[in-house]
């Protein structure tokens, strides 16, 4: 049976349209895969974003990252913020397993690699994690490398949302948190553009919940004398994994801009970003490839030189290029031995990018609520999904 959505409670969020699916699998070519693990000790699991299906590794995504508030454990975001780009997929877990979720993606990759006659001599898996200690035992390590090899296997363009994989176990506002996603699509020069958003909700307090602009929070505080098992969370503190694709032509630096945007979603939830509160923000364009070696060179970031532009707000720089020569390759052909050529937006034109941003991270943290079921934790405390609130608190404020 499909679960219900925030919008199928009458909340709508923003005023931009979302994608087929409004999830970030709107964005072409992008993948999402869980493998859940539950049972009477652990209820955790790992939860992956393919960026495409040829070898990232191979042909790297411009890429970035930001540390909105710094309590988590993630690997791979230095090189991210180095070198702007994405070599992996991306995978979530919980915070003692990011180690052997990391040698998961090693392994997919260098596997991959060889049997495409790849050499690696060196790697930059990305994991996130929040820490679902409240619900499992996390010191039990429960995810393994098969796990991750499972879930990259079975990776869609359909998938499950709430207590699923990566957010099996994770708590945010003090109710069920877990795995959501939502899109929106903006048009630039004529054309669509979609930005996807996913996260892994395991952060809030519960008094602070927002949904749709009411107090959501302080009315499901009220009843709480009649649900005497109910846990609360008193403070700010977990943490958030935004995962953010899109396939708008940006830089790197650009792209930085658009995930930071995010964080106006996660507010408009109702978190101020507590002290023990991780906001940890990772994105990718599937439209700007960089290439891992030199000879390959033409379809990537960018180099040296010049700008040509139209009216349609969208640049190719690099030395040599015209507009007409990048419309016709669509990313973009080297001008010159070793140099690269990239298409991006111009900067006037980002607010669109902003907007879809902050209204995606917004609608994707509250499906992750609404669409996890209720959960008993290791104290004996029952965490409820927001959906045994909706819609009778919503109907409170009318």
């Amino acid at each position: 049976m499909q679960k219900k959505r925030i919008r199928d409670y009458g909340v709508i969020i923003g005023r931009m349209r979302p994608g087929a699916r409004n999830a970030i699998t709107d964005v072409p070519g992008v993948k999402v895969g869980h493998v859940t693990i539950r049972d009477d000790t652990h209820r955790t699991g790992v939860t992956v974003v393919v960026p495409g299906p040829d070898n990232a590794f191979v042909n790297k995504y411009t890429a970035a990252c930001y540390v909105h508030n710094g309590f988590g454990k993630s690997a791979g975001l230095v090189q991210i913020g180095e070198l702007g780009t994405l070599e992996t997929p991306i995978a979530l877990t919980n915070t003692l397993n990011v180690g052997l979720v990391w040698d998961g993606i090693v392994q997919y990759t260098v596997d991959r690699c060889r049997a495409e006659g790849v050499n690696v001599t060196s790697l930059n898996p990305v994991v996130g994690e929040c820490n679902d200690s409240g619900l499992s035992d996390i010191a039990a390590r429960a995810v393994t490398q098969a796990d991750v090899l499972a879930a990259i296997a079975g990776a869609g363009e359909e998938f499950e949302e709430g207590d699923v994989g990566a957010g099996t176990g994770t708590v945010c506002y003090g109710l069920k948190g877990g795995i959501g996603s939502a899109s929106r699509v903006i048009e630039i020069g004529g054309r669509e553009y979609t930005v996807g958003v996913l996260v892994q909700s395991n952060f809030g307090s519960t008094v602070d919940l927002t949904v749709g602009g009411a107090p959501v929070g302080e009315r499901i505080l009220r009843m709480k004398e009649s649900r005497r098992d109910m846990a609360v969370s008193r403070q700010d503190q977990g943490s958030i994994m935004t995962v953010l694709a899109t396939d708008l032509p940006v830089s790197d630096r650009q792209l930085y801009r658009i995930i930071r945007r995010t964080g106006v979603g996660i507010a408009r939830t109702g978190a101020y970003t507590g002290h023990g509160s991780g906001e940890v923000m990772i994105g990718f364009t599937t439209a700007n490839r960089v290439p891992k070696d030199v000879g390959n060179a033409g379809r990537g970031s960018a180099g040296p030189g010049s700008t040509a532009s139209d009216a349609t707000g969208i640049s190719a720089t690099g030395t040599g290029s015209t507009l007409a020569d990048v419309k016709a390759a669509g990313i973009g052909e080297p001008a010159a031995a070793g140099l690269l050529t990239q298409t991006v937006i111009h900067e006037d034109l980002i607010n669109k990018a902003f907007q879809a941003a902050a209204e995606a991270s917004n609608e994707a943290i509250l499906n992750s609520m609404v669409c996890a079921g209720r959960a008993v934790g290791r104290d004996g405390k029952v965490y409820y999904s927001l959906a045994e609130f909706l819609p009778g608190c919503l109907e409170d404020q009318a």
